[in-house]
This record gives C-alpha cells, structure tokens and sequence, in this order.
C-alpha cells in the first residue's frame, strides 16, 4: 500500500464533520428566520430594540448554524435550531445590556430573561451549558464585532454555569440537612393530624428557608456568592428553623442527643453544636444569623426579642445567649404573610439583573433543572443527576483529612458513625476547617526566619516583598468603596460585607504565601549551601507566582462564583506557563495541604499543559524562540509571543491602590530580563480573539480524584525538586547547573517531559478502554513524542488531546487496525478529561494558498484538521513507523528531521519507550463475559472509584 492511501483517513464522522448544505442559505424561503421572528415576537412578546438586535445577530450567525447543526444536541436540524436560537436571544440579553450605558434593555422593557427563553425553546439549563461552547468559538467573530472584544467576560456564561451548579449543591445540601432535622410530609399521622391537609406547614417550613436564604444572597451575599459563605448561610438558616419550626415537627429531641453540646447548666449551645456538625466557624455562623435575624426584621417587619426574654418551648434545654426570637414567626397567618412577602421581595429583586430564577431549586421545576428533557424524548432524575454531576463531582465517601466528617443524622438520631458520605458543599467546609486552624493563626508579616532570608540578598528586599503582596492581593481581592455602587433598601450592609470578606481573603493568601516561601527559602538554601537567594528573591515573576498560587488556593476553597480560574493570572499578569514552574514545588512545600487542594492544583496542573501553555500569549513561546530558535518565525508570525508582563506600578495605579507609605519597589526586572524580545519580561495578555471555551473543567469545582490524576502526580512525585532558580531566569541565561544550556533550554525540557509524561496517562487510559495491544501503545506514545520534538508548531493554540487522536488513528492506518475515528471519539467521550471542542473544534490557520475562500483562522473538526494539516505535516513520521516493524522499539533514538524547521533542541527528552504508569485502572479479564479485575488499594474512597468505573463497562464498540 503506497504511503498517502496508507494514512488517509476515509471514514467520516456526523458528530464531528460539518454538513455540506451551506448553500440552503440562499433560498428564498426562510423557515429557520420564520421560526426565529415567531419566537421572539409570539414566545417572548420582545419590543423592538431588543428583537432588532437579536434578529441582526441572528442573521449574522445563521450560517454557522446550517454549517455546524450535526454537531449539535443529538444532532438533528431542529434540536440544533432550538440551541442557536437560546443561544442568540442569551447574548443579545447578556451583552446589549451590558453595552448600554442607559440600559436599553432591561428585563422591566422587554421581559425576558434566560429562564424564560429556555422555557419558550423548550430546553433544559443543563443542555444549554453542555453546547454553549460551540456556539462561542464558532460564533466569537461576530460577537466580537457587534459587542467589543470583551465580549466574552460580559457575558459571564463562565459564572453563570458556576452560580447554577453551586445552587444545585446547595439545595441539596440544604434539602439533606431539613430532612435530618424536621418531618416531612410522610411523616406519621399523629404529628401530622394537627396540619390541614397533611402537607401545609412541613413543605412551607422548608420553602421560608430557602427564601429566607436567598434573601441573604440577594442583599447580603452581594458580590462574592461563594459556595462556602452560601453554605454557611444555610447553616444560619437552620438554625432559625430550629428555633421556630413548631417542636411537633422536630426529628430530634435535645434531651436525648448526645451529640448536642452543653454549656454549663444553661442547656445546649444550638450554634457550637451545628458548627461541630457541618465544620464551620463559630464566629461566622453568629455573624451571618445576625444579618440574617436584620433580614427578617427589615423585610418580614418582625419585632426581634433575645431568646433569653423568651419562654417558648421551642427554647427550652437551649442556652438562650446570643439567640433572637420572633414570636410567631412560624405560627399562621403570619408565615403565609411572610412567604408572599419573600416571594415579593425577590421578583423585585431579580428583575433587573437575574438570569437564574434561584427559586426553581426549590420548586423543582423539572423543564429548566433537567428532569424532563424536550430535547431528548423523556429523561428521568438520575440522568439529570448524571449531568449535573458531570459538571460538578458525584458524590465519595471519604474521611477527612482534619477531622472525622459526622453526619446530621448520626447526630441527630444518635448514631456512632464517624463518617459521612462526603458532598462537594461538605468537602468545602472540612477544606476551610484547614484554613482557620493552620493557615488563620500565622501573622500576617514575615516571620523572623523569612525576615533573615530576605535581608541577606545582596540588598533587603523585605519591603519590596511586603508591598508587592500588598498590591497583588488588592488587584485580586479588590476592595470597593461604600459610594461605588448603589444598595436598594436599608440594607446598605453588603459593600461592607463585601469589603471584610475581600480582606478576610487577602489575609489568608498573604498568611500562605509567607508561609511557603518561608519552607521554600529553606529548602533552597539546603540545596545551595547558602543563605543568599537573591536571584530568586529579587525574581518579580517568581513572587508573582507564588501569591496567584496562594490567592488560587483561598479561592478554590471558598469556591468563588466571580474568581474563577483563570482570573488570577490575568490579574497578576502572569501566564500559565509561569503558574505551571511553581504548582509542583508549592505542593512540596506545603505539607498540611489538605488532600481536596492538592488535587485542585493537579487538576490546574493538568489544564496548563494540556492547552493553556499553547495558547497565543502564553511566555512559554519566549521561552521556546531561544530553546529553539527555528521555530521563531512561526510564533512570531502567529503572534503567539507574550506581551510585556505589566509593572507593579501599573497594577498598583490601576486599582487606586496606596500602601500606607512604603517606598515603591526598584525594578526588579534587571534580574531576569535581557535586551530584544527574547527577554522573560513578557505577560499574558489573553486576547479575547482566541475564544476560548467558557465553560468550566469537569472537575474545577471539587477537584475529584480521577486516575489520570493519580497516575500523573504519582508520575511527577518520582522527579527531583526543579530548579526554581533557573526556571524563572532569563531564557537566555546560562542554566546555573550547568551542562552548557541555557535556562530556556532547561526549561522546555522540563516542560515538554511533563507533557510527555500527561500524555502518557491519557495514552494509556484509552488503550485500556479501547483493548487495544501494547504495540499499539508504544507507536501512538513514539508517534507523540516524535511530533512534540520534531513538529512543535503542531500544538500551537491547540489541545494535546486534538494531537493524541490523531495519533492513534495515523497508527492504526499503518497497522492496519479495523478502528475507525468514529471508534475512537467514542471511546474518548468516556475519557474523565473529555469535553467535545476538543475534537468538535480545532484551531488553524489556513496558508494563502489552501484558503479557497474561507477565513485565515477558523476552528475545524477534528477530521478536517487531520486531513489538511496533520496529515501533510507526520507524514515521513508515520511511514518511519510503518517500515520499523511491528516489534522494534528502538528505544532512546531520535530520528533525523528532513527539510524540518522543528528540529530537535538541547535538552528535549529523547522519544523513549513507554513508561510504566502506576496500576490504576479495572483489567478484563474475560473475553467473553464483562468480568474485571482490579488492584488491591487501601482507602475506601479508591473503592468508591473503582465502584463507579465498573457500573460503565461497556459490551462493544459501535462503528
């Protein structure tokens, strides 16, 4: 078989292949158009402004829409047509709002908000979120164009998705909880003889708490609508239902419960008791019941009393310090009353601004949450529980890292079980429980040790690194002032609350960061034999690193809605490529790092070098134009370069920051920059033009344990410490260990090994899943390798993933292996680190000559782009791999590159043969039955995994 048939792909894809009826467009007849005016004129009653500007967007987009409908929903025309037309109207509400300086069209003009578009398309918010990123890499042009290339951040698709799941958790959380504390409707007939109709005051009881909490949110929790200050919320919320829910409808008696604790002979501590139960902090808990108890005052018009004025029988066995009580709060006509007043109180509320109806969490609306799918035929809870918890993670059981996890019910009913099963919101607040007892307690100043670190540089830079803190964490955690915004109502408390969270989070990254540079200072010196550390100390990108690392930690702890990464990159003008030379070492460092954090930084880990290093604008491409200066002309053509990292000046005059009087800091850059662009003074300004996907990781919201997680940190923690020094100098310096190379040079190596080594995992896991030989392993790992080495360029602005898949087909075409591509994006669907733009949506860039009237830069299927450019590009590769045989290994040989500006540079890892990965994954050991075996691991947790990786066996493979 001559070589272009042995590697040309025949087989197509629906999923993945654009359709070909482009020129339907032309037609007279509009009944796409037709159906879009109806909807936005009959479905929606839009006025005119907002329905110009969607039919405009409309008309710009449709073909994108005929030319991408296959690769939509199920991929038929009309469910295709229901996603663009939500996606169209979203925009157009999302950023003509956010454009208008007079607010043109605000939901009290044209009464439309996402929910309500949902419902008029008849989709589901969990559908939506899942094909939202096609549309914004297909679509981004022409947002671009008619919004500013700041489009995307407005249109917060990003936070919108995290406020949903996070509402998801939570409402579970908070369902779970009332459940363990309070009948329910099924409760028995004696309680229940006393309610009318047995089901009025149980499911009301629950329903005031939820309002009452988004209350809290709405004026209280105001900008930063973390998961755990939300959660802590719910702890507040019920508390007060303790305290006013009738004692008939209790599941728990105080008396009885051991579990409750006492305080003297003035009865039980309510608040110590449920902050023992559900790990929070004491103080927090009185501070948010304190808004909350303002809240029912200033809203419900209820006249507080203190508890220990009170003789209620709700209140007996309590001890009554610090509790407030409303007398006939939860007693009729007066919870009927409050609950319309709530319900009134929050439609004013979301009006203007709300795009999730936060209610329908509680009144399980079944079309928008996802239980009953439009889009799909009928669709039950538990697959809508599988899809919610493909963006956030199912539920394991673990045991805490701190503390043993207890559960309400254990509590309440008096069980012994030490152990819960633990739940995102649950994880967050044990995580937190780490920050108050290891990281609160430590000064907010260097300590004596680090003080002596940085004062015997060559000059003391202690101010320096004290400042630099300063404005670093205030652009991060941005302060507002009490004027900035206006607060409806008289509760003018939320910029104040925002103001002390943002602090209360500062403080916490400030203490942390200290805390490991200090550990790190150490370790360096060991190695060193020396106590002055000034090029690393003096090193503005490595300091840089360290506080994004900290701040990133604060943050996935609390889990922000509004900071989600990569924010602290962009707001400390840092790249992912800078993130990824300090996440191995901080880990080290940080040995209380609870288990739940250092996962969260493997995970980010995994994101940086899986796509982010390759994006246009990261300072990995300074680094490679001098590790391998042939390369230079296309990253420069492809402007890939990263523009100057911004002063420390600049950040501080951006955010009005003044520092109490220190000395601004010396430039700091004479230490690691160097004359012509290949200096390391280069940032990360992301261009909007890239659009990326704004849709989050699967696992950026609790950080699970996945095995390619494992396998990869398992992998890395076999390295020696990297050299933090070398890493952060100039690229052109020499590496101060020596060997001849440059510090470039030393750092792509490392880089391209880490790389090698994920892909390794990856590799791996699809082979397993694919029962596939280990022959067919080594070539598509040898394949890999020779194309990170020899053809670099082909990972510009793309996922190594896009790469990976067309490595296993280009092998199985010179190993004429029966697998088709359609096979292999099957098998890669079931992959833990999936998402579809990976093969739904490669970036190129089309030379002059193959343009034929497309753009220059578009975003392809994973077909087309191994067709028309890998293909042409691993040719010679493939046909190497093809005539070595099927049992030669050929270990450690790099072949010569031929006419290849990608020609290997020192120090790039040598193609090698595969290495051996840590056992994680079910072997089949029957080819007849669905029978697997898997390793013997110690924890519980690996058990759940396993547990869960069996039920997903699969018979088959489908062509």
């Amino acid at each position: 078989m001559s070589p272009p048939a042995m590697v040309k792909m025949e087989d197509t894809n629906p999923e993945v292949s654009a359709s070909n009826s482009s020129n339907s467009e032309s037609r007279d007849s509009d009944p796409v158009g037709a159906r879009f005016t109806d909807l936005c004129k009959n479905g929606l009653s839009l006025d005119e402004n907002p329905y110009t500007q969607a039919m405009k967007l409309f008309k710009e987009t449709k073909h994108l829409l005929i030319s991408n409908a296959s690769a939509i929903g199920n991929g038929t025309p009309e469910e295709a047509e229901r996603f663009w037309f939500a996606f169209v109207l979203y925009s157009v509400k999302t950023l003509s709002e956010k454009n208008s300086d007079n607010s043109q069209l605000s939901s009290d003009d044209n009464g439309f908000s996402l929910f309500q578009i949902l419902r008029a398309v008849k989709l589901n918010i969990v559908d939506f979120f899942k094909e939202l990123p096609q549309f914004v890499v297909k679509a981004g042009p022409i947002l671009s164009n008619l919004y500013g290339i700041d489009w995307e951040n407005k249109l917060e698709a990003k936070e919108l998705q995290a406020n949903f799941v996070y509402l998801s958790l939570l409402s579970k959380y908070y369902k779970r909880a009332y459940r363990e504390f309070f009948l329910t409707s099924d409760a028995n007939a004696d309680k229940q003889s006393a309610v009318a109709s047995g089901t009025g005051y149980v499911s009301e009881y629950h329903r005031f708490g939820w309002l009452l909490f988004l209350a809290l949110r709405v004026h209280v929790f105001s900008r930063f609508k973390d998961l755990l200050t939300c959660a802590n919320g719910l702890v507040a919320i019920l508390a007060i239902l303790i305290i006013h829910v009738p004692v008939r409808f209790r599941k728990f008696s105080i008396h009885d419960s051991t579990h409750f604790v006492k305080k003297g002979g003035k009865g039980v501590d309510l608040l110590a008791s449920l902050c023992n139960i559900y790990d929070t902090s004491e103080d927090e808990l009185r501070n948010t019941m304190e808004m909350a108890n303002a809240l029912i005052a200033d809203i419900l018009k209820k006249k507080p009393c203190s508890a220990s004025e009170c003789k209620h029988e709700n209140l007996e066995n309590m001890d009554p310090d610090g509790l407030t009580y409303f007398e006939g709060l939860m007693e009729e006509p007066s919870l009927s009353s409050s609950l319309d007043i709530l319900e009134k109180d929050y439609d004013d509320a979301i009006r203007s601004k709300g795009e999730l109806d936060e209610r329908v969490f509680i009144n399980e609306e079944d079309s928008l949450l996802g239980s009953r799918s439009f889009s799909g035929g009928s669709m039950n809870l538990s697959g809508v529980k599988r899809k919610v918890d493909s963006i956030a993670s199912p539920t394991k059981t673990i045991t805490s890292p701190l503390s043993p996890h207890r559960s309400p019910a254990s509590h309440v009913n008096g069980g012994a079980n030490s152990k819960m099963v633990a739940t995102p919101v649950s994880t967050a607040m044990t995580t937190a429980k780490w920050l108050r007892t290891f990281i609160s307690p430590l000064p907010s100043k260097p300590s004596t040790e680090l003080e002596g670190f940085l004062a015997s540089c060559d000059r003391d830079v202690t101010n320096d690194v004290i400042r630099r803190a300063q404005v670093i964490l205030e652009a991060i955690f941005p302060s507002i002032s009490l004027g900035e915004r206006c607060v409806t109502g008289s509760l003018q408390g939320a910029n104040l609350m925002d103001n002390i969270w943002a602090e209360q989070r500062r403080l916490e990254a400030l203490k942390l960061y200290y805390r490991v540079l200090e550990a790190m200072c150490r370790a360096e010196a060991q190695i060193l034999h020396a106590t002055n550390l000034t090029s690393l100390l003096t090193n503005e990108r490595f300091h840089r690193c360290m506080l994004a690392c900290s701040a990133e930690l604060v943050l996935a702890t609390h889990k922000t809605v509004t900071m989600l990464f990569p924010a602290v990159l962009e707001r400390t003008g840092i790249t992912a490529f800078d993130l990824s030379k300090v996440i191995e070492s901080f880990i080290r460092h940080e040995e209380s790092l609870p288990r739940e954090l250092r996962r969260h930084l493997n995970s980010l880990e995994e994101r940086l070098l899986e796509s982010m290093v390759w994006e246009k604008g990261s300072s990995m491409y300074n680094s490679l134009t001098v590790a391998r200066p042939a390369l230079s002309a296309e990253i420069n053509r492809l402007m890939l370069l990263a523009e100057p990292m911004p002063s420390l000046d600049e950040i501080a005059m951006q955010i009005n920051f003044s520092c109490g009087g220190l000395p601004p800091v010396p430039s700091l850059q004479k230490h690691e920059n160097s004359p012509g662009q290949n200096g390391d003074i280069r940032s990360p300004k992301r261009l909007c033009t890239d659009y990326r996907s704004v849709l989050l990781e699967r696992n950026s919201f609790t950080s699970p344990v996945k095995d390619r997680l494992l396998a990869f940190s398992n992998l890395k923690s076999k390295l020696p410490p990297p050299p933090l020094q070398s890493a952060f100098a100039s690229p052109t310096r020499p590496n101060p260990g020596g060997g001849g190379e440059t510090c470039a040079e030393t750092g792509i190596s490392i880089f391209f090994s880490k790389i090698v080594k994920l892909a390794a995992v990856r590799i791996n896991g699809m082979v397993e899943r694919m029962q596939l030989s280990q022959q067919i392993r080594e070539n598509v790992y040898r394949l890999f390798q020779q194309i990170l080495v020899q053809r670099t360029s082909l990972f510009f602005n793309r996922h190594i993933d896009q790469i990976i898949l067309c490595c296993f087909y280009g092998v199985a075409k010179i190993s004429q292996l029966t697998l088709t591509f359609r096979e292999i994006i099957h098998n890669y669907r079931k992959q833990p680190q999936c998402k579809s733009l990976v093969f739904r949506s490669v970036y190129v860039d089309w030379p002059p000559a193959r343009r034929n009237g497309r753009p220059a830069q578009e975003h392809v299927d994973v077909i087309t782009f191994y067709n028309e450019i890998f293909i042409p590009s691993v040719k010679s590769l493939l046909v190497e791999l093809g005539s070595a045989g099927p049992t030669t290994t050929r270990a450690n040989v790099v072949p010569e590159a031929n006419n290849n500006n990608d020609a290997q540079c020192p120090g790039s890892p040598k193609v090698s043969t595969f290495p051996t990965l840590p056992d994680m994954s079910p072997k089949k050991v029957s080819a007849a039955h669905n029978v697997y075996v898997s390793p013997l691991r110690s924890s519980k947790y690996a058990k759940a995994e396993r547990h869960s990786q069996l039920r997903q066996c699969r018979c088959g493979v489908g062509q």
